[in-house]
């Protein structure tokens, strides 16, 4: 009898978006018979400093979105990339170490600065489990890459490509990582689900900004009224302000955090996003259109990129845009079925055929 796998899991409480990967991966590895053990790789930073450059970076993009696109560009060049990502894991190494037992037969990251740590643990012989790091996103970052990473897995061709770019081990191309209930519905279900969130005929249009609520949701949401073509609902997350002003002045309908956006989606005919996280994959397994508008600087920009070039999502530049893919919609594309599951991935690197461990319920 094989013995049962030991993983474990690093993930960031920075907006939602890393943690719920962890969280579909934890759960889809949990039902095929391993053992995870979760860690947030703020916790394992020195003297809080890990939460306190999570306000900063929420803060930021709150108030000066164009200075974080500045650094997230800076970042690209390798002498400053080098020099942030050798620092933070530094910083974070004594706290990794002191978090792993060193009986894991693999560590998962879902995190950029928690691959560059264990990727150097990994090359200097402090850490002897293999790595895998899961790339959340539909781009690929430099600080997304570390030589001393066994295996980064890409959620679709486009980035799989910006990885070798960036001299990535290991390349696996897999599933984004959602839930089971992402998945297309009916059109009772539809009907349900505008029943259930007050939602009017005709279309719809879910505007989305991550778990902080963050970016020009306000001005998007005008510009889609504006066109006459669909009713902006709008998502806050956690932005209680602007759910605030919203509801008292902004168009359309508004809502705050959304623990069922399974259910939302199957309300929506269209899903307008400006940062390429999370909820893209969820449309994208719900078969629900994307576009991208008022992209966040930085990362926003470049998701959009990608996932336009992957023929994912539509990227309007101006309000002619959005009125003309609010208009005609492009269709999301059937997904490969050859790509396997993350977790079936992740048990093929543990060295076991799939079949080997518990079946997935």
């Amino acid at each position: 009898m094989r013995p049962t796998p030991r993983i474990a899991m690093i993930s960031a409480s920075i907006g939602a978006g890393h943690d719920q990967a962890a969280d579909q991966l934890t759960t889809a590895l949990v039902a095929r018979g391993c053992t995870v053990t979760r860690h947030d790789f703020l916790d394992l930073l020195p003297a809080g400093a890990g939460h306190r450059l999570s306000e900063l970076y929420a803060a930021q993009l709150r108030r000066a979105p164009g200075s974080w696109g500045a650094l997230v560009g800076a970042l690209r060049r390798p002498a400053l990339a080098g020099a942030a990502a050798g620092a933070v894991a530094r910083a974070a190494a004594p706290g990794v170490q002191a978090a792993l037992t060193g009986q894991e037969d693999l560590v998962v990251s879902t995190f950029p600065f928690a691959s560059q740590t264990l990727g150097r643990l990994r090359a200097t012989g402090r850490l002897a489990s293999p790595v895998a790091t899961f790339l959340c996103d539909p781009s690929v970052h430099p600080l997304w890459v570390s030589d001393g990473v066994d295996t980064h897995m890409a959620v679709d061709t486009v980035a799989a490509a910006q990885a070798h770019r960036l001299g990535a081990r290991g390349i696996l191309v897999c599933a984004p990582a959602v839930g089971p209930e992402f998945r297309p519905g009916t059109e009772a279900q539809r009907r349900a689900a505008r029943a259930r969130w007050g939602l009017p005929d005709g279309p719809i249009a879910l505007v989305v900004g991550g778990s902080w609520g963050a970016g020009q949701l306000a001005h998007t949401a005008r510009d889609i009224a504006a066109t006459g073509l669909a009713t902006p609902v709008t998502v806050c997350g956690h932005n209680t302000r602007l759910h605030r002003r919203l509801v008292s002045g902004g168009p359309g309908i508004t809502l705050g955090w959304v623990a069922d956006m399974a259910e939302l989606l199957r309300a929506a005919d269209v899903v307008v996003h400006n940062a390429g996280g999370m909820t893209c994959w969820e449309a994208i397994a719900a078969g629900v259109p994307l576009l991208a508008y008022r992209a966040l600087p930085g990362h926003g920009t470049a998701n959009a990129a990608a996932l336009k070039q992957a023929g994912l999502s539509a990227w309007c530049r101006d309000r002619a845009q959005l009125r003309a893919a609010l208009r005609d919609p492009c269709p999301v594309p059937p997904q490969p079925v050859t790509a396997p599951l993350p977790a079936d991935a992740l048990a093929r690197l543990l060295g076991a055929p799939v079949a080997d461990l518990a079946p997935a319920t």
